[in-house]
């Protein structure tokens, strides 16, 4: 363990790449770091060490994760330089080629990274690499951070057990695990506390929270639901095997869940689900939404795509084209495909262009634009609630509506981190918000 007292009165500074799940835990790292008398840095001080929490989703991520590790080297030079985040724990030989980078600690090791800091002092003979096994991360800690805006991301599981045929989370990552329904709801209340007023929940999959305790995500939701203070949860990506009649009908009666849903389908064909390995048909999928829907009619459904994949021919893409275009949804996150190594999709024969996939992408993108304004249509003339954000400098006030609907109003600083009803309105010019007016 590292003598705490060589630490007073140093500074750090903090980037995070890729999920909120990162933020949360880049948060957590701070606090504890915090805790120990290293203060982050002010607007343009130099740090004394430099945490970058990575990401691995695809390669363009890698290739981020080294621009950013090479800028941080030149604007902070004196500073001893840690990389963590999957990135690390998948390739951290290859870091080490960033002569800069100190310490690159993998999962396991990156909340306890006070055992690892040593005196923070550079050798300049190469990183030092600390990491475990995927199938031997086993630990898990409580994070929640709280963004730029409003509301708090809080970390409630980690790991995934599916092993999706294009996917590295479960070897950078680890197995699904999960921290107990009381230390959750502790976190919630310090948000209170800290006067937070929205928390997202997160996770790699949220869905199977309760291998480590022998809870139930729907246990979860219903004693967060408790928490006096939080006005508004989210429930963040969520598969849809895991989606249960009982959380939708339990959405729809609570006070306090959004009704929001964020569902990966990842592909609209049945034969590329199959070679993804997901663990539902188009069928499934449709039937959750069509439950939503029905039970939650202004609920806001986003949807997780990947294009491209091997395997998808061009007839396979049109047919999950048709599907998605038939889907009663309100926004798609659609994600170009990516090969990893490693992985088992690599053994799939059918290769897509770079052209094809662009192309596929910008179709998919299509649809989006579509049903994002065909779902704002449907609201405006409503009243709903918004929790008003912190706006940029020279922008207009702006928040979320329980139904994630973004809208805008001139700036009122008292209006800040509060909830209002308004009445939905117009487009504002850009066509990304309505414009609305406060309800007295």
């Amino acid at each position: 363990m590292t003598d705490n007292n060589i630490f007073e009165n140093k500074t750090a500074a903090y980037y995070t790449l890729g999920c909120k799940l990162n933020f949360a835990e880049t948060s957590t790292i701070g606090k504890i770091l915090e805790e120990n008398g290293i203060r982050k840095i002010h607007p343009g001080e130099k740090a004394d060490i430099c945490i970058v929490n990575t990401c691995s989703v695809t390669e363009l991520a890698d290739k981020k994760c080294r621009q950013t590790i090479r800028r941080i080297a030149r604007q902070h030079p004196d500073a001893f330089i840690v990389v963590t985040g999957c990135y690390a724990q998948l390739k951290p030989e290859e870091i080490t080629h960033i002569p800069e980078v100190d310490l690159v600690l993998g999962a396991e090791q990156k909340l306890n990274i006070l055992n690892y800091l040593g005196d923070l002092h550079k050798k300049n003979d190469g990183s030092t690499i600390i990491t475990t096994k995927s199938n031997d991360i086993k630990s898990f800690s409580p994070s929640c951070s709280r963004g730029d805006r409003t509301r708090y991301f809080l970390k409630v599981q980690d790991g995934c057990d599916y092993f999706c045929t294009y996917c590295t989370i479960p070897f950078a990552r680890g197995r699904s695990r999960n921290g107990s329904i009381a230390d959750m709801v502790t976190q919630a209340k310090q948000v209170v506390a800290n006067g937070g007023k929205e928390i997202v929940l997160t996770g790699v999959n949220i869905g199977d929270f309760g291998q480590s305790t022998n809870e139930t995500f729907f246990d979860l939701i219903k004693a967060l639901d408790q928490v006096t203070g939080i006005e508004r949860y989210r429930i963040s990506s969520i598969e849809p095997n895991l989606l249960t009649d009982e959380i939708i009908d339990y959405v729809a009666i609570s006070h306090r869940f959004a009704p929001h849903f964020h569902i990966p389908l990842q592909s609209g064909s049945d034969e590329v689900l199959k070679l993804m390995h997901r663990r539902y048909d188009t069928a499934l999928f449709a039937d959750k939404i069509k439950k939503v829907k029905q039970t939650i009619p202004d609920a806001f459904i986003g949807v997780d795509l990947i294009v491209g994949v091997r395997g998808e021919t061009e007839a396979l893409f049109e047919e999950a084209h048709r599907f998605v275009s038939s889907l009663g949804i309100s926004q798609l996150h659609v994600f170009t495909y990516s090969e990893r190594p490693g992985t088992q999709a690599l053994k799939i024969e059918h290769v897509v262009s770079p052209e094809e996939k662009h192309e596929r992408c910008r179709r998919m993108l299509d649809i989006s634009v579509d049903k994002l304004h065909e779902f704002y249509r449907s609201q405006q003339g409503k009243i709903r609630p918004v929790l008003f954000e912190h706006p940029k400098k020279g922008l207009p006030m702006h928040g979320f509506t329980d139904n994630y609907i973004r809208v805008e109003l001139p700036y009122d600083k008292s209006l800040v981190n509060e909830t209002r009803h308004v009445v939905l309105g117009d487009f504002n010019e850009t066509g990304d918000a309505l414009l609305c007016s406060i309800v007295n």
